[in-house]
């Protein structure tokens, strides 16, 4: 039986159409953290965030990441940009990395069909300065906890996508 696929990343990177992408190659399903949490808790993330804070949907996070672990098999699994902070992460799947540089990402999200309600989506984006200083104080982190690092940069998610099925010897 393949195990998981654990996708981390800074917010924007890609994680969601990758892990879609990856399930329609490879016959994996696909799930995703925040929608997960979601469901778990009956509110949209940003409800949260706002009426019980970070501390919340952290505790959420490892609830998720806890029910992962146990029940999950055979997935392609996105996560938010903090997931890979949950003490069992490593527990849970192979962990692939998706990194691109603070700016690469920005014109992603900017050149989206849908960038007003991408940006809404990420209130962080509100303070740019205060998200590169995130971006570039998690890249140790990110990379710290990955398996598999994969340059996103200026590539599709087929590329991607096989880049990751070569790496992680998905076929």
């Amino acid at each position: 039986m393949k195990s998981n696929i654990v996708l981390i990343g800074f917010m924007g990177v890609g994680k969601g159409r990758t892990a879609r992408a990856l399930a329609e190659k490879t016959g994996m399903f696909a799930v995703d953290c925040d929608d997960l949490i979601e469901s778990f808790s009956n509110m949209k993330v940003r409800e949260i965030f706002s009426e019980f804070g970070e501390p919340r949907f952290r505790e959420l996070e490892q609830q998720v990441a806890v029910w992962l672990q146990k029940q999950v098999r055979n997935t392609i699994i996105s996560t938010g940009g903090g997931f890979f902070n949950v003490p069992n992460i490593r527990k849970i799947g192979k962990v692939v990395y998706l990194h691109a540089d603070f700016n690469q990402i920005l014109e992603t999200i900017y050149a989206h069909p849908n960038a007003k309600k991408k940006i809404k989506k990420r209130p962080l984006l509100n303070d740019l300065a205060k998200a590169r200083t995130l971006h570039e104080s998690r890249l140790p982190l990110y990379r710290n906890v990955a398996d598999i690092e994969i340059q996103v940069g200026g590539k599709t998610v087929e590329q991607i996508s096989n880049a990751i099925i070569k790496k992680a010897r998905l076929k």
